[in-house]
């Protein structure tokens, strides 16, 4: 392994710059398409179903194989690794660009997610092996989170702005030249690193890490189109347990296993990676409503709602840097748990939207809410990552990323689900649905952009006053929705900050 510590301050400064443009580029790809889906919708003429399957292909592919390329990149070389993934994100993000079906735009956001698989996990493990004191690590690693959390947040703004500039394939191509520059300042700028020991290639952790992963995101993808007591998804569940307790009985019968199971019975890194799978449960769950409110509530346009969401990116980076000062300081146990505190207060804050709120009281909620999630996540992530020896940073980082990604997917599914039945059910019981023919009053209890095309028709054969009634219906129904969704967010975290303040270490032993 190259002496890291050796590099003047300039020199570290600038590798941690490097990775996190490798970070933002792969972030910025999480929530860019979200705001590009009504258009995909028209244009690739896409279902919701299929919509959905644009978005969750890219999740699934990322959190299946994330463990895996995490070991081998502390096997075979993790500069290697992260220009691999950089390459194959690149490559998926142009061939999306290029697509001209969703089935194949899927495909290709299935690849972006194979490339983020190597990317994620190795940027965080390069700069463990870089920043080696802790208190250089933990600002490094607060950077590194803020870029995390600034890259979800500001990922509508890129895909608002290329959407209102050219069309929806320039979302991917700006992904595409953003990975390319990455790829050429990771070739310039970074060194290699890797496990000087060299372990045997685990390939049954391998095979069963990928698979007890990618069963239950998929299970969790389609609990809420199957249901979540369905035979289906019970049964996807207990699958994906029997492959967890397949892959603890390997792990515990290796020699060199690449997952280290002793790991689990370390608070510090246990509850830490519970923080981090509540925080982003809330984050993307936040992200999944609000953008949709912004949309189709106030009718604001991509860009316009993309901007919008500046107050929470500025918040997650001002969370991220100050919490691990903090931390540093206080311990972890304090600010994490402070942290989650705060994401909940802002959640309970969020439930009270209507369609008459204004943009600054909205703009207000926002700033305890990306407190909250820096202050919880980046020293959340420091402490897994001080659990974890250095020379195994890449397996480290990859479950972080994991837990990261599960908790965001659960989010999505699980607050999307709780706000499609409500706001179903709410709509259905309106006078304005009621006196639609069973045909259109099926559609426009679908969603509240389906009730907002339905109304539109109304709208343009003389019905005024029956456009407005729906309108008026579906934004109440998809209030009623958005506030229960935010009590379950603001319910988890709270969960979260008990964990934490029980079971979480204040410092590392």
């Amino acid at each position: 392994m190259i002496d890291v510590e050796t590099r003047p301050q300039k020199s570290r400064t600038v590798v941690l710059a490097v990775l996190c443009l490798a970070t933002l580029t792969i972030s910025l790809a999480t929530t860019s398409i979200n705001v590009a889906l009504p258009s995909l919708a028209v244009e690739l003429n896409a279902s919701n179903r299929e919509l959905q399957w644009i978005v969750d292909a890219y999740n699934l592919t990322f959190a299946t194989f994330v463990l895996a390329f995490g070991s081998l990149s502390d096997r075979y070389g993790r500069k290697g690794a992260l220009l691999t993934g950089l390459a194959i994100f690149g490559l998926g993000a142009v061939g999306a660009s290029l697509a001209e079906s969703s089935a194949q735009l899927t495909g290709w956001q299935a690849v972006m997610g194979l490339g983020a698989a190597f990317v994620y996990p190795t940027t965080l493990s390069i700069l463990t092996n870089v920043f080696t004191e802790r208190a250089a690590k933990a600002k490094a690693i607060g950077v590194w989170g803020a870029t995390t959390g600034v890259g979800v947040a500001c990922g509508p703004i890129l895909g608002g702005w290329m959407l209102e500039s050219f069309w929806w394939g320039s979302v991917f191509l700006a992904l595409a030249l953003t990975a390319a520059i990455a790829i050429t300042s990771v070739s310039t700028v970074v060194h290699t690193s890797r496990d000087p020991e060299t372990p045997r290639i685990d390939y049954g952790g391998l095979v069963l890490s990928a698979l007890a992963v990618g069963s239950l995101v998929y299970t969790i993808i389609e609990a809420p189109e199957h249901g979540w007591l369905s035979g289906t998804t019970l049964g996807g569940f207990g699958f994906a347990s029997v492959l967890f307790v397949a892959l603890v009985c390997w792990e515990r019968g290796r020699d060199q296993p690449m997952i280290d199971i002793t790991l689990f019975t370390n608070m510090r890194f246990t509850a830490a990676s519970a923080a981090v799978t509540c925080a982003y449960f809330a984050l993307f769950g936040f992200v999944f409503l609000i953008t949709q409110y912004f949309q189709l509530v106030h009718s604001y346009r991509p860009l316009e709602t993309g901007l919008r969401m500046l107050p929470v990116a500025t918040s997650i980076a001002v969370g991220s840097i100050l919490g691990m000062l903090l931390a540093v300081r206080l311990g972890n146990k304090l600010v994490v748990t402070a942290g989650l505190l705060l994401f909940t207060s802002a959640f309970i804050w969020i439930s009270t939207l209507s369609a008459s709120t204004s943009y600054l009281e909205i703009a207000g909620q926002m700033i305890p809410l990306g407190l909250g999630l820096g202050l919880a996540a980046a020293p959340a992530t420091e402490a897994i990552m001080g659990a974890v020896p250095l020379n195994k940073a890449g397996i480290g980082s990859a479950m972080n990323d994991a837990t990261r990604e599960v908790g965001g997917t659960l989010g999505v599914a699980v607050i999307g689900s709780v706000y499609a039945s409500l706001y179903a059910s709410t709509l259905a019981d309106s006078a304005a649905a009621q006196q639609l023919p069973p045909g259109l009053r099926s559609v426009v209890e679908e969603s509240i952009g389906a009730a907002a095309t339905v109304a539109e028709q109304v709208g343009a054969a003389g019905d005024v006053a029956s456009a407005q009634a729906i309108s008026q219906a579906a934004n109440a129904a998809f209030l009623d929705g958005l506030a229960a969704g935010s009590y379950i967010a603001a319910a988890v975290t709270a969960i979260g900050a008990i964990v934490a303040l029980l079971f979480l270490p204040a410092r590392p032993k």
